[in-house]
């Protein structure tokens, strides 16, 4: 997986905690200070209260798959080496959803109400993306 090739995100100011941290092999949740919500995707202000009193909460990086798919054709040519491609919608145990892939030893047998962990996987030379692999409990 250390060799993927495939668009990157666009980093908004909003977003560059996350992105930073994930670079540190960290997973950072948006958290409202006001209303004690945890908050993905990261946003200007709380979706639940309107604070602008926002920070940042380590999360675990476990959940549970909440969704999922496979696609065996990509949508461009960077994702063609890396087909299959399981999307799935992640619900961590800090209480928010997130899109990701799953990747790694039984990936394509991942269902729905798996556990899953966070791994980081350098895509376009060093830049990590947050992707998930299958645990045992």
């Amino acid at each position: 997986m250390s060799d993927m090739k495939r668009p990157l995100p666009a980093i908004s100011p909003e977003s560059k905690p996350f992105w930073d941290a994930v670079q540190q092999d960290k997973l950072l949740v948006q958290h409202c200070n006001s209303c004690d919500t945890n908050i993905f995707y990261p946003r200007r202000i709380c979706p639940e209260c309107w604070s602008k009193d926002l920070g940042w909460v380590e999360a675990k990086g476990t959940g549970t798959i909440y969704s999922i798919t496979t696609t065996y054709l990509g949508t461009t040519s960077e994702f063609t080496k890396e087909l299959p491609i399981h999307v799935a919608y992640i619900d961590l145990d800090e209480g928010i959803r997130m899109a990701s892939n799953v990747v790694g030893v039984g990936a394509e047998s991942a269902k729905i109400g798996d556990r899953v962990e966070v791994e980081f996987v350098k895509a376009n030379g060093d830049f990590k993306l947050p992707l998930f692999h299958l645990i045992e409990e």
